[in-house]
């Protein structure tokens, strides 16, 4: 009675169902993408094109934690929804197709005119409509990787180019800064926004005191990628360049230059201040304790104070570290442009 449904329940042992996924571009011609590492699940997008004709089958880059899968792994979850759906639909069709065939097999294998007649009816489902699957919108910040001339797009920050891993971290350390100045520029305005003036005072020391974190964070990561970047540059530990005086003497070792060569004593000495005053905010919560006088020489806080960051020292930090990490990208440029000119086997750097 049932011989095309056995037919088809056959077919689907052991097989897998193939559904046909054609992703959309967006507007600017981009493909969304999202990291199949859990913990992350980065949204991206990345040019049609480039998808196509620059990133590699093998290996793909989550331009936020830098995971790496093949191609094949960067579904966003709405289209694996989608194709779940789309595969539910075909085998939902195929057993309403095989039914009907052998109800309509039955049926024609009746008697006319005998005693008794039993027919079959199959109702099923009505056919869905698979509506195709839209791109979302265009993502504002667009990055072509220096190394590879893939293009991608993101909202928020990107570390690594997701076709050869590149990092990119010249392009996040500016971005990262203007980033805190747009957040400082936003605080006047935030303390008539909100009622409430407890609450509008702790938004805006908030943002205030993260800003300078994540000035400090900018450079040291700006400086970990050039100075890893160096093959001649020897092993640092972990957070190295969170401490300008570790810092600078394994940047003296990678490219001879100092720190202080860069800024000058004054402006060292300033920028050391404030790289103190994130570390207390990072784990004392901004209290003083006595190491932090003793190597910041703030001599205007006494031990259990807590500190006091207003937005003009923020953007002073930031214009020393931006004036800093212009400096040590000189640097390297100036390295990498020895390294192509030097024999080989020669020494791209000398130390002074």
């Amino acid at each position: 009675m049932f011989d095309e449904l056995l037919k088809f329940l056959g077919k689907l042992d052991g097989q897998q169902v193939s559904v046909n996924l054609e992703c959309q571009a967006d507007a600017d011609g981009y493909l969304d993408k999202e990291c199949p590492n859990d913990p992350c699940r980065f949204g991206f997008k990345v040019h049609e094109q480039d998808w196509s004709d620059i990133v590699r089958d093998e290996e793909v880059f989550c331009p936020s934690c830098g995971h790496a899968a093949p191609a094949q792994d960067w579904l966003t979850t709405e289209q694996v929804e989608w194709a779940k759906q789309a595969a539910f639909n075909q085998l939902t069709d195929g057993f309403d197709q095989a039914m009907r065939q052998d109800a309509n097999d039955w049926n024609r294998r009746q008697r006319p005119n005998q005693l008794v007649s039993i027919t079959m009816q199959v109702a099923g489902t009505p056919e869905p409509v698979q509506l195709p699957l839209t791109a979302t919108e265009p993502m504002r910040l667009k990055i072509s990787c220096e190394k590879c001339n893939c293009r991608y797009s993101v909202i928020g920050s990107a570390y690594f180019c997701p076709s050869c891993g590149h990092n990119a971290a010249d392009h996040m350390f500016s971005q990262s800064l203007d980033k805190i100045r747009a957040s400082l520029d936003v605080v006047p305005t935030l303390k008539v926004a909100i009622p409430d003036r407890d609450a509008a005072e702790h938004a805006a020391r908030s943002l205030i005191e993260g800003g300078l974190q994540s000035a400090v964070t900018a450079f040291q990561r700006f400086a970990e990628a050039l100075f890893t970047a160096n093959p001649a540059a020897p092993k640092a530990r972990r957070n190295a360049f969170q401490n300008l005086e570790e810092g600078s003497r394994l940047w003296h070792q990678a490219y001879g230059t100092t720190y202080e060569q860069h800024l000058g004593a004054d402006d060292l000495t300033e920028l050391g201040r404030y790289f103190q005053q994130r570390h207390l905010l990072a784990h004392k919560d901004g209290l003083v304790d006595a190491d932090y006088v003793v190597k910041s020489g703030d001599a205007s806080y006494r031990e259990g104070q807590r500190l006091v960051i207003q937005a003009a020292a923020v953007r002073c930090c930031v214009d020393l570290v931006e004036k800093l990490g212009n400096m040590l990208r000189a640097d390297a440029q100036t390295a990498a442009a020895q390294a192509k000119t030097a024999p080989e086997g020669g020494p791209g750097v000398s130390g002074g």
